[in-house]
């Protein structure tokens, strides 16, 4: 039977003795001079008195007594056994860290890569306008607005069209009031012009449009 082991110092021995017969009702299991403990059945304890004068009071050493030491070495070996899978555990977690983040950075240099490919067209495209640039003006500005639809094109591909705004409600999650005008023909909180379109669905926005809006008279 396992049991702790708790010693006290004491500054007299004989009334510590005195006083702890009384409390747990029993005699000291063995008694010499400056020593004394007791046995106690229930709860299992084994209590040391030793005598230090100037001291007593305070907690001389603290322990659990055992049958014999196979206990103690099977819960050294299970303890053991914890702490080698906690550090196994702990360098799982690290290398699934690791793991997780060099996948982020590879699926986002991935993203930055498509994304940077749809816009090559665009780049050629406009690098041929500028070879032209002594060409027919008239030509030159239909290259370039071919230019700019392709360029549209590909932000709709990504999923950020461009929105005209005008006419619509005014909507501060998707607008940017920019000025405030009156116009008899739209109620007020109309968008009446559109200064800088803005990009993208409700769902996902890439930036609000800036628009002047009809206030009341």
């Amino acid at each position: 039977m396992s049991r702790v082991q708790l010693a006290l110092n004491v500054n007299d021995i004989d009334e510590a003795v005195s006083f702890y017969t009384k409390l747990f009702g029993t005699e000291p299991a063995k008694r010499r001079p400056g020593y004394a403990n007791f046995a106690i059945i229930q709860p299992p304890l084994k209590l040391v008195l030793l005598e230090n004068p100037g001291q007593g009071g305070t907690l001389n050493h603290l322990g659990v007594e055992v049958d014999s030491t196979d206990a103690v070495d099977a819960e050294q070996a299970r303890l053991a056994e914890a702490e080698d899978q906690k550090l196994r555990a702990l360098a799982d977690l690290d290398n699934l860290r690791k793991r997780c983040a060099a996948q982020v950075e590879r699926a986002e240099a991935d993203t930055r890569s498509q994304v940077a490919r749809q816009w090559l067209p665009v780049v050629d495209n406009l690098e041929r306008a500028l070879e032209h640039a002594a060409a027919d003006p008239r030509t030159i500005v239909e290259g370039i607005q071919a230019v700019r639809q392709q360029a549209l094109g590909v932000l709709v591909s990504l999923g950020f069209p461009r929105r005209d705004d005008t006419g619509a409600t005014f909507d501060p999650a998707r607008h940017e009031a920019v000025a405030a005008a009156y116009d008899p023909r739209v109620p007020p909180g109309t968008v009446v012009q559109v200064v800088r379109p803005g990009y993208g669905t409700p769902d996902r926005q890439l930036r609000p449009a800036q628009v002047v809006v009809a206030k009341a008279d």
